[in-house]
């Protein structure tokens, strides 16, 4: 809990609604440029447009899918996650303001790299992760939370696959090692914080509405699990293609399997912010036991497993967590309207049919997935972007 020094400075702000907590301006941040994202990819994809970077057109849409999208999205869930940890004073107004505009600042000078210089360009970039590193690791250091330190691996790997990522294309022309060093570091974050939150958000919900069958406890079998998971991302990192990294792969994909069956998913139907973190996590196994089997049969793309990852795990649960979120922060009842739902069948949409592309080649498809995710994300802008915006904390000083 926090202190009461902590809360009475907290309810001294009186800022912008907007800085007021980490997740508003990085969740709203992260879902407009999903969209965005994927208006400048399509057309580029196509052809149609080609945009200043020094990056091809592919590697600037897995960039800044990753770093521009999936980073906003845990930058918000970290300064909104670690107050909770510590106790400690949130970060807001000015520091928080700042944070964002380094975060923006890389997207700007990515998209323009071509003519402002790649190696300033990576510099800037690379910067909102260290600084973000270093925020959370004093605040959850100087919280003594040493449990939550773990996220610092996290971050140090998504530092480290920036970095890389920039490095290849400085030197060779395309990224390679970079891009599967950030991918499997978010899909570690996924299981390590979706192994938390999933069962304990079902657990709470079953107790309540649906008496019987509870999640599992977190166990020996969920620490197999992910280490076995850990060390078949590694091997995917360093010979992705390899048949020892294909047994590995779906070795893990069926411990994950098994690990989400245990967390009594099939009993949350009637509460879609629940089910979606169980639609989304499924995704986990999916993409492990796809690139399992890419390494065994030319018949399965690896991108479809890449996809299932980032698409449909990556995807669904930053979504999922940051509707949760914006609700439970600014006051609302903790329920997916019908607005809500369309969001989240939009991304499963595309999830599911940017899987198919890979499988069938469709460029068709493609497209119809490209829309589906602008328009899911668009309408997480357009349903929650005034609560992140505009509405007042709870807590706000009167007269603020």
């Amino acid at each position: 809990m926090s202190s009461p020094a902590a809360l009475r400075r907290r309810r001294e702000y009186c800022g912008p609604a907007v800085f007021a907590y980490g997740f508003r301006p990085f969740f709203f941040a992260a879902g407009l440029w999903a969209a965005l994202g994927m208006a400048l990819w399509l057309p580029q994809y196509f052809g149609q447009i080609v945009l200043p970077t020094h990056f091809s057109a592919l590697d600037w849409h897995i960039h800044e899918m990753l770093y521009g999208y999936v980073v906003a999205s845990i930058a918000g869930f970290l300064l909104t996650a670690i107050p909770n940890w510590t106790g400690r004073l949130p970060v807001n107004g000015w520091p928080l303001a700042g944070l964002a505009f380094l975060w923006l600042a890389g997207r700007v000078v990515i998209l323009l790299s071509a003519k402002i210089g790649a190696t300033i360009a990576a510099a800037v970039d690379v910067s909102f992760l260290v600084t973000l590193g270093a925020v959370a690791g004093r605040e959850i250091i100087a919280g003594k939370n040493w449990r939550n330190l773990r996220v610092l691996i996290v971050l140090t790997l998504l530092i480290a696959g920036n970095a890389i990522f920039h490095l290849e294309v400085l030197i060779d022309g395309a990224a390679n090692y970079g891009i599967r060093i950030s991918i499997a570091a978010v899909i570690g974050l996924v299981m390590l914080v979706g192994g938390r939150i999933v069962p304990s958000f079902t657990n709470n919900w079953l107790t309540r509405n649906n008496p019987g069958r509870l999640p599992a406890s977190f166990s020996n079998f969920d620490m197999v699990a992910v280490a076995a998971s850990a060390l078949a991302m590694v091997m995917w990192i360093v010979v992705p293609m390899h048949m020892v990294t294909g047994t590995m792969m779906l070795g893990a994909g069926i411990l994950q399997a098994g690990r989400l069956v245990r967390w009594a998913g099939y009993r949350t139907i009637a509460d879609r912010l629940v089910l979606v973190l169980h639609l989304g996590y499924l995704f986990v196994p999916v993409g492990f036991l796809l690139l399992g089997a890419a390494t065994f049969s030319d018949q399965v793309p690896p991108s479809a497993g890449v996809h299932a990852w980032t698409a449909g795990a990556i995807g669904l649960m930053t979504l999922a967590v940051m509707t949760r979120a914006s609700l439970g922060h600014t006051g609302q009842p903790l329920r997916a309207g019908w607005a809500t739902q369309v969001t989240y069948a939009l991304v499963l949409v595309a999830a599911v049919l940017r899987i198919v592309a890979a499988f069938n080649g469709s460029l068709e498809l493609l497209e119809y997935a490209g829309i589906a995710w602008l328009a899911g994300f668009g309408c997480f802008v357009l349903f929650y972007g005034p609560l992140l915006l505009l509405r007042s904390p709870a807590w706000a000083k009167p007269g603020c």
